[in-house]
């Protein structure tokens, strides 16, 4: 009987930890948020990468173990949280593409863990959308299939390809704009990758053209590097509260290879950081769990990696997860995720509608505008809601273009990109807009502290794991957000 009130007396006071702290409020959490930290944060990010002749945080890269490092003694020496790095070993692969056809160069950008290749090649057109072994013509083996962007994954395609025998395979956009992505693994099992490229829906239309008039001659250059390297995610869970009522959040660390990335997702991770140390003053109901990302701009392989990790029991116990991905983009719009599906017709979780409420609500109050932002695969939620667990968040625009309505809501420039520096060199301390960025870092306060307080909004599942098929958008990348490297795994 000692025992046994010892045991709940300590589960007690773990659940209440810090018993003399205030309990955490919106407003008061809210209020502790400010611009000067905040930019602190991101001035050492961009420090870390300009302390490396390559300049950027790429994922088990120096500047990028320089930030995992930075963000884990940051909030171990709060003493507040449980803090641990999680390792693993992903694929790294860097490539340099050119592509001519008929000796005019057209804008290529090579696939991740595309294989290389040096070829001068007739061009075939594949039927369909290159998703079936019989999509492929017979006289494809050794020559280069073009294939519309669709249905399926660009890995399918580049396997179907390499089976079929072709020497490459070139990928077009099935909406306007560039388009990059990768093979989402090393290598697939439907068989040998194709070396692959992606263009643009207008140069795919212009070889579709100029292919149905006769013989189109292409040359394509790809020099894929590769090698794994050990990389690791951050993991901070409060002392206090409830510990099978967990509320998660989280953004990633790491970078393209163009540039720092203090947008993309620096501002994510850095809003989170500051909110996690601010948390320190108060007490909570419920858990929180800060999670710190590797490897996003690789395929969201550190969140996958994270959510295959746990068992079922321990994903029963996320209530749970808000995603902020670049949330200071200089022409931005404040996009919140669409869970109730109302705009896009993709409902996230139960629970999902609630979390996306919430944040209106809070905009609402402040007297600002938001406008919804599609569940389209292209962030790390995905290994969320592909579980059965409820998500939301915000974002404020990447690669797309923003509108004349967005415009009169938010200010800016219309027929200009949420962020011209996505993915770029350009993407630094001078790329952000600060008031978007104060304003949603107020806001990621607030979602935590209110489910810090209570989840009685948020559906109680029944503790089953529902593995959800993955619903894709085909709307245009960034025409409501978007966002990041995001669209990789289902095309």
């Amino acid at each position: 009987m000692k025992l046994l009130y010892l045991t709940s007396f300590a589960s007690l006071a773990a659940a209440n930890f810090p018993w003399w702290k205030p309990l955490v409020s919106p407003q008061a959490l809210s209020s502790r948020v400010n611009l000067h930290d905040l930019l602190h944060g991101t001035q050492h990010l961009q420090d870390l990468a300009y302390a490396y002749p390559e300049r950027n945080r790429v994922f088990g890269g120096p500047a990028h173990m320089d930030t995992v490092n930075y963000l884990y003694h940051e909030l171990k020496k709060t003493g507040y949280y449980h803090v641990y790095k999680q390792p693993q070993v992903h694929t790294w692969t860097k490539t340099d593409q050119n592509l001519t056809v008929n000796g005019d160069e057209v804008e290529a950008l090579s696939m991740t863990y595309s294989p290389s290749v040096d070829t001068t090649a007739p061009l075939v057109l594949v039927a369909n959308l290159g998703c079936e072994e019989s999509d492929f013509p017979a006289d494809v083996t050794g020559k280069i299939a073009v294939i519309r962007r669709g249905d399926c994954s660009f890995g399918d395609k580049s396997a179907r390809a390499g089976n079929a025998g072709a020497a490459a395979a070139i990928v077009y956009n099935n909406v306007e704009g560039s388009l990059s992505g990768t093979l989402g693994a090393p290598s697939s099992e439907l068989g040998p990758y194709a070396p692959v490229v992606g263009i643009s829906l207008a140069d795919g239309q212009s070889l579709v053209q100029q292919m149905e008039g006769g013989t189109v001659n292409a040359h394509l250059y790809i020099n894929s590097q590769m090698e794994n390297r050990t990389t690791y995610n951050v993991i901070a869970q409060t002392k206090g509260g409830d510990q099978k009522n967990v509320v998660s959040l989280g953004g990633h660390t790491d970078s393209v290879e163009a540039g720092p990335g203090i947008n993309d997702d620096g501002s994510g991770i850095i809003s989170n950081l500051v909110i996690a140390k601010a948390l320190t003053k108060f007490r909570v109901k419920n858990a929180v769990r800060f999670l710190f990302w590797t490897a996003e701009e690789f395929g969201l392989l550190g969140s996958e990696f994270y959510v295959s990790s746990l068992s079922d029991d321990e994903l029963a116990k996320i209530r749970l997860y808000l995603n902020f991905d670049m949330v200071a983009s200089p022409n931005y719009a404040l996009f919140v995720y669409d869970g109730d599906g109302s705009s896009f017709n993709q409902t996230g979780p139960a629970g999902s509608d609630e979390i996306e409420h919430m944040f209106e609500k809070y905009f609402a109050s402040r007297g600002l505008a938001s406008v919804p932002t599609a569940f389209d695969g292209r962030s790390d939620y995905v290994g969320f809601t592909d579980r059965g667990i409820p998500a939301g968040g915000l974002f404020t625009g990447a690669e797309g273009i923003k509108t004349e309505e967005e415009a009169k809501l938010f200010g800016g420039k219309a027929g200009v990109a949420y962020d011209a520096n996505y993915h770029a060199v350009g993407d630094t301390m001078d790329n952000l807009n600060h008031k978007a960025f104060l304003i949603n870092s107020q806001a990621i306060a607030h979602s935590v502290a209110t489910y810090a307080r209570s989840l009685s909004s948020i559906p109680v599942r029944d503790g089953k794991v529902k593995n959800i098929p993955r619903q894709v958008t085909r709307k245009h990348r960034g025409s409501h957000g978007a966002g990041c490297f995001h669209s990789v795994l289902s095309e």
